[in-house]
């Protein structure tokens, strides 16, 4: 990436916690942005990530960690990656490291793996039998705006532990967030006909079929749909408020995510952090 000389590099394993120390050494505010997705037991595989993270966080006495995970699930039968993200808030929570717990649904950015699931979706399939999640409410965000809270979290007061939602100003359907895709991009308006029996499985396997985002990938990510993703506060602007001229709305995110990948300026993709290789 071009900015690599203007930062000190460090490496280090959380498989391996004997190479942390050296990593966490000096560090003020540590962020972990992190996960196994895509990885056979990744929920194992990210607690135990967690737990070396945090305990290596406390020892060098870092005095604040910033974790951006998913959206609080509600119901028993949340799926393995929202129960996983979940998990993972807790154990930083309770590291004895003031931690903040940035709750996302939808981040809409050039390069992440929710973007190009809906921009492959949108514009391979002029027609699409779709499962019934796709008219779940989701509160969708730009990247620009968690950028901002991850930024503004390294100054929160010593006391605040705790978790925070986090969206953008628009509540829609994933079919809204189709055709407004459509939209911006100059295409025709898309026929969606929902149906019952697609299971979260063969969502999976129609998503990896239809875009780049592997069935092992694409499949707990579908499973989160299947629940409504809205925050249920907004009480992070007491902490970083909001810009003057408002978080940034759908369409603008979507404008600004297609720019990039038309401009070839996209200088972080999904796929470059993924599977058993991936830094």
């Amino acid at each position: 990436v071009p900015w690599a000389t203007e930062a000190e590099i460090a490496e280090g394993d959380l498989r391996r916690p004997e190479t942390l120390p050296a990593v966490f050494a000096g560090v003020d505010t540590a962020y972990y942005l992190v996960h196994s997705l895509g990885q056979a037991g990744f929920e194992t595989a990210d607690r135990e990530a967690a737990e070396a993270f945090a305990a290596a966080a406390r020892t060098a006495g870092v005095r604040r960690i910033v974790y951006l995970g998913g959206p609080q699930p509600a119901q028993d039968d949340a799926s393995a990656h929202l129960r996983s993200r979940a998990e993972v808030g807790r154990v930083l929570l309770a590291s004895g490291v003031p931690t903040a717990v940035l709750r996302a649904a939808v981040i809409i950015g050039s390069g992440s793996a929710s973007f190009e699931m809906l921009r492959y979706l949108t514009e391979r399939l002029p027609a699409m039998t779709t499962p019934r999640w796709v008219r779940n409410r989701i509160q969708p965000i730009s990247v620009g705006d968690v950028l901002r809270y991850l930024v503004g979290c390294a100054d929160l007061p010593p006391e605040v532990n705790r978790g925070f939602d986090i969206g953008g100003p628009d509540v829609l359907t994933f079919g809204d967030m189709i055709q407004r895709y459509a939209r911006i991009a100059g295409l025709r308006r898309r026929i969606i006909l929902p149906v019952r029996p697609l299971s979260p499985t063969l969502s999976s396997y129609w998503v990896g079929l239809v875009t780049p985002v592997p069935n092992a990938i694409a499949r707990p990510l579908v499973e989160s749909l299947i629940h409504e993703a809205v925050a249920h506060e907004h009480d992070i602007a007491a902490y970083v408020p909001d810009p003057p001229e408002g978080l940034t709305g759908f369409d603008r995110s979507i404008e600004l995510a297609l720019a990039r990948v038309r401009d070839g300026q996209v200088e972080t993709r999904w796929s470059t952090a993924s599977g058993p290789y991936a830094p």
